[in-house]
């Protein structure tokens, strides 16, 4: 079993984003600016954020936080958004998902422009994935498509299982590893919470990734072995042994599964800063697709 570690991979790409920083920096180009807004207080989403903003320091980005309690009206988060696709010092920005249940995701998603939607996650951009026009790929399933090539992991021709059929996630991951590309050319199975047989479909399955949102649902009887194992889960679980209460746990029971995978990827430290790198990839992208 070989881990594939989202930590060490999203550094040796930072690396080679903070040097393209400072190249641009030589050549008097424009300095990638990234803004984030985030509503309310929850945890999970305060660490991801502190975390983009982290990365953009590191790299030399310029960056900006917006905050706003989850109070804040959709008016009003509307107007901050029309404000930053009109700042063109700002070459890229995020609304922080998920928002209060009072705000429409998906109209905050369409209102933000597409040529900084740096998320990946405007219909404008997903339309471009599918059609493999010039856009931002979803930052989520391009961080996974970077760590499966870095790492070498085979593909062509595999057996791939995506549990979670998102728009963040499963669904345009299932498109990009079904690609004529390397990583890609995988058969590609996209199952949800209502596939029929799901245990027998997943202990076929040469690549499995779980993007589900249960903890621990990927169970050892669910593998075969040899087989790659992408853990896409996040969530905080009760855990009275942890100082700060709460455990952060994947989609697949890591302790049952791990031995008989040929790589898998850790929660924390897989795919999440594959997240996040692919999110800095984006923000220096956003100065080639403005012509800054």
């Amino acid at each position: 079993m070989q881990l594939l570690d989202g930590r060490a991979t999203s550094a040796e790409i930072k690396e080679e984003l903070r040097l393209a920083v400072l190249k641009r920096k030589e050549e008097g180009k424009k300095i990638p600016h990234l803004a984030a807004i985030l509503v309310g207080n929850d945890g999970g989403s305060m660490t991801y954020v502190n975390a983009k903003v982290k990365a953009c320091d590191a790299i030399g980005f310029e960056s900006s936080l917006i905050r706003y309690d989850d109070t804040v009206t959709e008016e009003v988060l509307m107007n901050k958004i029309e404000s930053l696709n009109n700042d063109a010092q700002v070459d890229g920005f995020i609304v922080q998902l998920p928002l209060p249940d009072h705000i429409d995701e998906m109209k905050v998603t369409q209102a933000i422009d597409p040529k900084k939607d740096v998320d990946g996650f405007h219909p404008v951009n997903l339309g471009n994935m599918v059609l493999n026009l010039p856009g931002f790929l979803p930052a989520t399933p391009a961080g996974i498509i970077e760590l499966i090539k870095r790492n070498e992991v085979e593909t062509e021709g595999k057996s791939c299982v995506v549990i979670g059929r998102s728009n963040i996630v499963g669904t345009p991951l299932s498109i990009m590893l079904g690609r004529n590309k390397s990583p890609g050319n995988c058969t590609v199975t996209l199952t949800h919470s209502r596939t029929k047989n799901l245990k027998e479909i997943t202990s076929e399955a040469d690549i499995i990734i779980a993007a589900i949102g249960r903890p621990e649902f990927l169970t050892a009887e669910m593998v075969k072995s040899g087989a790659v194992v992408i853990d896409v889960g996040t969530t905080r679980v009760e855990d009275a042994t942890k100082k700060n209460g709460w455990a952060l746990k994947g989609d697949v029971k890591f302790s049952e599964v791990a031995d008989k995978c040929s790589y898998i990827t850790p929660v924390p430290g897989g795919v999440g800063p594959m997240t996040i790198a692919s999110l800095m990839i984006n923000t220096l992208r956003a100065l080639d697709l403005q012509g800054k």
